[in-house]
């Protein structure tokens, strides 16, 4: 991409993220909001990689995320008490597509589980406020209800960290399904060193426990790639002959490097991030690392084509792809990038002595 493509762009992106500063009411946000999702759509087509794509995306949604919260704030009887709002799964690692509904939590401080039942009353109308707020500006409200405005997600530090101690110790199916989106978490308003307290008590539950990274990595490998024997892809008959490129395209990298990451006590949440420092600790091999990231954003870069396509037909953005209408090159290269998926599944088994 030249010069002269790049400056408009970026000029559009400082222009967007300044309107949002300036947004005096929910209804210029909800503007913002289309505007920001339409120079995704432009950067997408302009074809400057996934990577970009989804990190202006997901800065110009933590900006909407940022102003909603202020615009909000001064409605409500908040506590003097320090909070923080966590943006969470795809959120949390600064990987939305334009596929993305509501992942997030509020942490907030208290002293004994007294105050922190009285203080998450004066919370929580604030968080459900907000949840209804971002959903007026595209951001759908989670089907799993992972919101702040959810009471089980509005919480005191020390319930998060009862509920982080919890899910380590007892790796169950539900505790490993939280895990997967909690363990993503990062600030996006209010004070900050509460989640960053957060993630060091979390490295510390986690790095080095290999009974339940490998109870992790068991979970993460019930989501193969759709690879065949006989043909290139498995299709679901069930999806119309499609491949959900979220769940069994992305997510594998994703589900590795947090694995690979919590392990070593790796700091960022990023999926490429993760994978690299995952090498520089020596955790796997860096040309392995680069191999991995590569095909990962390879594969983003198919998902929102995808995407974009599906907004150009009148549809609502997905996930799911039909192989048979990629072009030759751009099949090929999911293929690859998806055996490379398999190649950091086999790493996991290998890791933690799993045989499936």
């Amino acid at each position: 991409m030249s010069e002269s493509e790049i400056l408009p762009q970026a000029a559009a992106v400082a222009d967007c993220s300044a309107r949002i500063a300036a947004a005096a009411d929910m209804a210029a946000l909800a503007a913002c909001a289309a505007k920001a999702r339409q120079l995704a759509l432009a950067l997408q087509r302009e074809e400057v990689g996934a990577a970009l794509v989804t990190g202006v995306l997901s800065r110009l949604n933590d900006a909407i995320v940022a102003r909603v919260l202020a615009l909000l704030e001064p409605r409500f009887r908040l506590p003097p008490a320090r909070w923080c709002w966590l943006g969470l799964g795809s959120e949390g690692r600064l990987e939305q597509t334009l596929a993305t509904d509501q992942d997030n939590g509020l942490v907030f401080s208290a002293s004994d589980d007294g105050e922190a039942r009285g203080l998450r009353e004066l919370f929580l109308p604030f968080a459900q406020a907000a949840n209804r707020a971002l959903a007026e500006c595209g951001f759908p409200l989670c089907d799993g209800e992972v919101m702040a405005g959810n009471p089980h997600w509005c919480l005191s530090q020390s319930e998060w960290l009862e509920n982080f101690t919890a899910w380590v110790r007892t790796p169950e199916p539900e505790a490993l399904l939280n895990a997967a989106i909690f363990f993503d978490l990062r600030p996006l308003a209010g004070d900050g060193s509460l989640a960053a307290e957060l993630r060091r008590a979390l490295s510390e539950l986690t790095r080095g426990n290999e009974i339940f990274l490998r109870m992790m990595s068991v979970n993460a490998l019930a989501a193969p790639p759709p690879l065949g024997r006989l043909r290139d892809f498995v299709t679901a008959a069930e999806a119309g002959g499609t491949i959900d490129l979220k769940k069994f395209g992305s997510r594998i990298f994703v589900d590795a490097a947090r694995i690979l990451a919590l392990g070593a006590g790796i700091a960022a949440t990023a999926t490429a991030p993760r994978l690299r420092q995952a090498a520089l600790e020596g955790v796997m091999a860096p040309a392995d690392a680069e191999a991995a990231v590569h095909a990962f954003h390879a594969l983003q870069g198919i998902r929102l084509a995808a995407q974009a396509g599906n907004v150009d037909a009148g549809r609502t953005p997905g996930n799911q792809l039909d192989p048979e209408g990629l072009n030759e090159f751009d099949r090929r290269l999911l293929l690859d990038a998806l055996r490379q998926a398999r190649t950091l599944q086999q790493g996991l088994k290998t890791r933690f002595h799993i045989d499936t």
